[in-house]
């Protein structure tokens, strides 16, 4: 029985037509869930079905992002199906076949790589009965998305080097081969030998040329036949392959077998080496070296783990151009393992290069130039396991030719040397080895006995891996280096001809004799082309085993639990040529077990498990799929009858939701059947009905639907007034949300007079929502109820608002009239219909008039004159006097609203049109604009009249139409002509215009330029310093001023050059801007500003000194030279050489006085004399250096004193000492705690003292703002501040001012919150 599975659908937000959202409609109603919106995907071979018209937000259907592909394989092999699925909610997904199902677990196994996100089916040895189409479906609650894969299975070999293969082949008909030979265009002689002869990059040519379609198979059949091609050219050499017949019949020859490789491999290692002397080490390191499949032959307790991956292939990204290089590494040696690269066997060519390391171990994929159609997940697959992972291929980014090449390796390798990871492999993989050996060696110790001849262990250990078919007599030859060695092993074949094998047991050896020659030749019996495979059976349905001999003639018999089977009404026996079949016509418990059939002393094997799943009969399960449908509030039973083995787990879902027992659900569960009982149903309740068995044998589902019908819900308004005419309302409605899942038949309509009580019933209208109620009286109100009615009752009443018939509708103003001509006793004029007709036909116009200078309007027309047509001639005027006219519509509602007045028009005969204007010129121009200038043209009576107004046209230099600047007639005479573009040529002319028309055009004689008047540069700032100091590490910025036309091309310079990269330089229409952000010593300079465009150059330069307080000057040294006067050398100050403005001042101290004096000022030397030295004094002498910024900490001299020639008396002086004022920076104000609003300034101040004056410094979070222009810092007498115009996010934060003198350092913090 098929097993039925409800699908979920998968949410996205996409709008569809009036039909899909009909489809959804009918769904929701029915419960019908079969009727839904099938699309295409973008990828090929993918359908999606949704079950929803719109999506909510943010959800979308299933679809697959990489889609299973079709697969060709041979016999035996194993096949891997991966797909990658996207959907929001995330989709389930299962796998299905189209002939068959997937309950074989050991063939068929599915599951999810969360690693790359890929769903994958594995089948196991496919023979022919796994062709077939396998389906992956993706569901979620909103949708599903199918597609379909291919399975071909082919009975060719994989490897014609796998020599066990070749020698079991069975022989094939010449006729066979001959016919296949002739339908192949691959056979043909010519294109072999081409494709022999040729190279790699010229295969795909070559393939061409014949007509060859599969290149793959093609490159395949040419590697077989390369085989063959090597194989007869050691046949020539004199190396004859096994079993040709050859006389040397018991001898071991190079390339016959595995076995007998590995016995070359030894021999090659030592080519002097006999049987004697071969070493355990040489076989275990060319064991090492051989692959996993070489080792087959091997006893089965000695067989190798299964292939598996050391390290696995890991995700790659790379750009466009790029390389990507795949790596893994093996646990056992293995010449080739496959790689896939989106589903697709990949081959050594020019787009992949595939290596492998010598010891076999590291494998490599190399995908050359990646682009983005190589993004994609790539596999690894040796033996039975494999490994995924992905290449993302991204957009090269720059230019890519300006790009080096790289080879992107994976990105989460880590740095693992796989070099040193495969020798530490091999290292394991020798341990191994060696316990084998040993463990061969401990068991032909046993075959030999107690007392055996040890010597020839080694000997029998070559035996082993040579053929047993060689021996003859007893003895076997080997050739070594071309010698023929003849070993006696008669002590190890027994007197009836069979072998000591491995596991004890003894072989017979089957000879045939030749016709033509009495040699002997080893015949290898009867052996199993196909053995049996374990089957899995449903109870009461039928199982077959079935395998396949090499000789049809043989006759074999069929064992079960090791007793035998004969035909019976159970059991059916056949055999079809080579091929014999068990059936075991109807399964029960009883006939699971092992199976074995036996052949010649040849045998096979496989288990037979009978399942009893859950099964539903087929006749009952048609019943239970049917809709069932109930009517609101009655109950709903559904009930389905099971057979399957106990436990059976039942479970019931309405919508996907499981269902339990409560008020309304009753769920009555027992051995052989179940009853789902819904009472009362409402409409809610209505959907899928799905019942889920399931034991351990396996699972069934059962889909069912249930529809409740109920009468219809109200119709839907708001109701859509079509027209309200005095004699007919119709209007419309929307049908019932729910129709009670039967179709409205009929719509019962009832009216009510507003102001009255009674409601009247004018019938029942079929099933269209519209309605059209002829029978009203003009400007009265009405409601009216609306009923569905359906076979299921009669719905509640939808009432509606009033609608009033032939409600009062007024036109809406007809256009301005327009005057057609104007003569002296006439002007006619015509009109346009108004846009808003008021509902109702226009019945026609009355036209008003009304004279300049007056305040009323005069009817022309009559109401009882309607104008009926959209123009009039008005004949009632004066000639000479102007007017202005006015029109209204009419309707069956009245007038409406009148127009606009027209212009004012004289009633006169028409006019002569003006002359040209005179004097045009060009008042000004620029880059966007000219201004024009004119004077009126001349009035001549009955030859060219007054002009009424002006129009100014316009053209470029490369255009030949003229562009009107203005609509209307301006009736000034000057007009600017705006939006122009810049340095663009134009052509201008203006015509002058009145009622008798447009007069000839006056043209500038040239061209104009739209561009400014020529003006010199020149500069606008009231005051410009040609001189300006600045504090290291200050800003710099100097803006200049200035007008020119058009903009000159600006220039800084400094001393005559190029400005340096760190000053910034910024430029708008009128001024020019320096900045350099932090200043240093080298920016001092002269900068020079140059100006220039076509009418001339300006410059102006300023010098900008950046200076710091100078340092004091060095030793300060005393000398008298004339007496009376004391001469003063002191060491320069080290910023003397760097500042040429500095300058020294000197200070005196007498000891009369005790007051510091000004002796010397602007002193540009290092010496001074100081006269006026009074004998007896003492003297004190400071001196300072000064510049620009400030001066300097003062050098003390020695104290200078003269002697008196005479001394009369002396008086003592106490000593007095100096009051040191110097103290450390404190902070007698700290800063205050600041909250400020956004935009608003911000002032923070502090009062600090100290002596000398300290260095202060602001800080916000940590960095300087000293340098900041944004801030406005001041020091003035110990009183610092530091103001914030325009408070802001950015300024929230911690502020911290320093200051600091030579004898302290001291801070103070505040911190500023910037409210919103």
């Amino acid at each position: 029985m098929d097993r039925q599975m409800m699908q979920n659908p998968v949410k996205s937000v996409q709008d569809y037509s009036l039909v899909h959202q009909y489809i959804q409609h009918f769904n929701e109603v029915s419960g019908n869930k079969s009727a839904a919106i099938r699309r295409r995907s973008k990828i090929p071979g993918v359908l999606i079905t949704q079950y929803l018209a719109t999506l909510p937000e943010g959800k979308s259907t299933p679809d697959f992002q990489c889609a299973p592909e079709p697969m060709r394989v041979r016999e035996g092999k194993t096949v891997i199906f991966k797909a990658v699925v996207t959907g929001n909610p995330e989709p389930e997904v299962s796998w299905r076949r189209v002939k068959g199902t997937l309950s074989d677990k050991t063939k068929f196994q599915t599951k999810f790589d969360k690693s790359t996100g890929e769903y994958i089916l594995k089948i196991n040895k496919v023979s022919a009965n796994e062709v077939d189409t396998y389906k992956c479906f993706a569901a979620n609650e909103f949708g599903k998305a199918v597609c379909n894969a291919a399975l071909h299975v082919t009975n060719e070999l994989a490897d014609e080097s796998d020599f066990r293969k070749v020698l079991r082949k069975t022989k094939v008909d010449k006729t066979e081969e001959n016919q296949a030979a002739t339908d192949s265009a691959e056979s043909d002689d010519k294109f072999w030998e081409a494709m022999l002869n040729a190279d790699k990059s010229d295969y795909e040519r070559i393939c061409k040329e014949f007509g060859v379609k599969d290149v793959n198979m093609a490159l395949k059949n040419l590697e077989q036949k390369r085989t063959n091609k090597r194989a007869q050219n050691q046949s020539k050499e004199g190396v004859a392959p096994r079993n040709s017949g050859s006389t040397d019949g018991g001898c071991i020859k190079n390339g016959e077998s595995a076995q007998s490789l590995i016995f070359k491999k030894l021999l090659q290692k030592n080519a002097k080496m006999n049987l004697q002397n071969i070493d355990g080490l040489n076989l275990i390191d060319v064991l090492c070296q051989m692959d996993a499949e070489e080792l087959s032959f091997l006893p089965a307790q000695y067989k190798f783990p299964n292939v598996d991956f050391v390290i696995k292939i890991l995700e790659i990204a790379a750009e466009e151009g790029d390389d990507a290089l795949f790596e893994c590494v093996l646990t056992r040696p293995l010449s080739r393992i496959t790689w896939t690269g989106k589903g697709i066997d990949l081959e050594d060519g020019e787009k992949y290069s595939i290596t492998v390391s010598d010891h076999k171990l590291i494998h490599r994929l190399l995908i050359k130039d990646c682009t983005l159609q190589d993004k994609g997940i790539y596999s690894a697959a040796a033996g039975n396991t494999s490994c995924s992972a992905w290449l993302i291929v991204e957009a090269a980014s720059g230019d890519p030719s300006a790009r080096k090449k790289t080879c992107r390796t994976a990105t989460g390798a880590g740095g693992i040397d796989l070099e040193e990871v495969a020798k530490q492999q091999l290292l394991r993989n020798r341990e191994e080895m060696e316990k084998m050996i040993e463990g061969l060696k401990a068991q032909y110790n046993t075959a030999l006995g107690p007392d055996g001849d040890k010597s020839k262990l080694d000997l029998m250990m070559a035996l082993l891996l040579s053929e047993t078919g060689g021996i003859e007599d007893g003895k076997i030859q080997i050739v070594i280096d071309g010698t023929v060695q003849t070993i006696d092993v008669s002590e190890f074949v027994s007197n009836g001809g069979s072998v000591v094998g491995l596991d004890g047991q003894r072989r017979q050896k089957r000879v045939t004799f030749g016709q033509a020659t009495s040699d002997k030749v080893t015949d290898p019996g009867v052996q199993f082309v196909c053995g049996l495979s374990d089957v899995s059976a449903i109870i009461g349905h039928s199982a077959e085993l079935t395998c396949k001999l090499s000789n049809e003639d043989c006759v074999g018999a069929w064992f079960r639990d090791g007793r035998k089977v004969s035909a019976d009404d159970n059991f059916t026996i056949t055999q079809e040529g080579a091929i014999h079949k068990l059936v075991i016509n109807k399964c029960e418990d009883e006939h699971s077990g092992k199976y074995r059939f036996e052949a010649d002393g040849r045998k096979t094997e496989a288990m037979v498990n009978v399942k009893d799943p859950p099964r539903v009969d087929p006749e009952e399960l048609s019943a239970f799929t049917e809709p069932l449908t109930v009517k609101v509030g009655h109950n709903a039973i559904f009930k389905v009858h099971f057979v399957g083995h106990e436990p059976i787990k039942i479970q019931w879902y309405r919508e996907g939701e499981e269902l339990l027992d409560d008020s309304n659900t009753k769920i009555e569960r027992y051995s052989s059947h179940s009853r789902l009982l819904l009472s009362r149903c409402h409409r809610k309740d209505m959907g899928e009905i799905k019942i889920k068995l399931k034991n351990e044998d396996g699972f069934v589902e059962a889909l069912s639907q249930l529809i409740v019908l109920d009468k219809p819900t109200a119709p839907m308004g708001p109701v859509e007034v079509i027209e309200s005419l005095p004699y007919c309302i119709e209007f419309k409605w929307r049908p019932p949300k729910d129709d009670g899942g039967s179709p409205v038949i009929n719509y019962v309509i009832e009216r009510q007079q507003v102001g009255r009580n009674t409601w009247r019933k004018l019938g029942e209208i079929p099933g269209l929502p519209v309605y059209s109620d002829s029978d009203v009286d003009h400007g009265r109100k009405y409601c009216y109820r609306i009923r569905a009615v359906t076979s299921e009752g009669v719905s509640d009443a939808m009432e509606t608002d009033e609608i009033q018939a032939g409600k009062l509708a007024f036109p809406g103003p007809p256009a301005p009239p327009k005057v057609v001509s104007a003569f002296d006793d006439c002007i006619n004029l015509s009109w346009s219909a108004p846009s808003n007709r008021g509902g109702s036909q226009i019945l026609g116009y009355i036209l008003e008039k009304r004279k300049k200078g007056s305040n009323l309007w005069t009817v022309v027309n009559t109401t009882d004159e309607l104008i009926k047509e959209k123009k009039y001639a008005v004949k009632d005027v004066v000639a000479g006097l102007e007017y202005e006219f006015r029109v209204t519509a009419i309707n069956h509602s009245g007038a409406g609203e009148f127009s606009n007045p027209c212009e004012f028009v004289f009633a006169r005969d028409p006019k002569q049109p003006p002359g040209k204007v005179i004097g045009l010129k060009v008042a000004e121009t620029s880059y966007s604009h000219i201004n024009l200038t004119w004077t009126k043209p001349e009035d001549k009576p009955e030859i060219q009249d007054e002009a009424k107004g002006y129009f100014v046209e316009i053209r470029p230099a490369d255009c030949l139409d003229w562009c009107r600047c203005n609509t209307t007639p301006m009736i000034i005479t000057s007009y600017s002509v705006k939006g122009l573009k810049a340095m663009e040529m134009y052509w201008v002319r203006v015509i002058a215009t009145n009622d008798g028309g447009d007069g000839e055009p006056e043209e500038l004689p040239n061209y104009v330029l739209a561009m400014p008047s020529l003006v010199r540069p020149k500069f606008t700032n009231r005051k410009m310093n040609s001189f300006m100091v600045v504090r290291a590490g200050n800003s710099v910025r100097l803006t200049i001023n200035f007008e020119a036309s058009p903009l000159p091309e600006i220039r800084w310079l400094k001393d005559n050059g190029p400005v340096t990269r760190r000053v910034t330089v910024s430029n708008s229409d009128g001024s020019s801007q320096l900045l350099i952000p932090s200043s240093e010593r080298s920016d001092s300079g002269i900068y020079t500003i140059l100006l220039k465009n076509l009418a001339g150059q300006e410059t102006f330069s300023t010098e900008i000194r950046v200076t710091d307080d100078p340092k004091p000057p060095g030793l300060v040294e005393l000398e008298e030279n004339v007496p009376g006067t004391v001469t003063i050398n002191w060491e320069p100050s080290p910023d003397e050489k760097r500042d040429d403005r500095l300058h020294y001042t000197v200070s005196a101290l007498d000891s009369t006085k005790r007051t510091w004096s000004t002796v010397a000022d602007r002193l540009f030397n290092n010496k001074f004399t100081v006269c006026n030295i009074m004998p007896g004094r003492e003297y004190n002498f400071r001196v300072y250096a000064k510049n620009d910024m400030g001066i300097s900490a003062p050098s003390e001299s020695p104290t200078w004193e003269t002697e008196k020639k005479k001394e009369k008396f002396s008086v003592t002086l106490p000593a007095i000492k100096d009051c040191d004022l110097k103290c450390p920076p404190t902070f007698v104000v700290p800063l205050k705690l600041h909250a400020a609003p956004k935009g608003y300034e911000c002032y923070m101040s502090c009062a600090v003292r100290g002596n000398p004056k300290p260095r202060i410094t602001w800080y916000r979070n940590h960095i300087s703002l000293n340098t900041n222009a944004n801030y406005y810092i001041s020091d003035t007498c110990g009183v610092c501040s530091m103001l914030i115009l325009r408070v802001g996010p950015k300024d929230t934060g911690e502020y911290i001012i320093t200051a600091e003198n030579a004898l302290g350092r001291a801070e103070c913090s505040t911190t500023l919150c910037v409210r919103e």
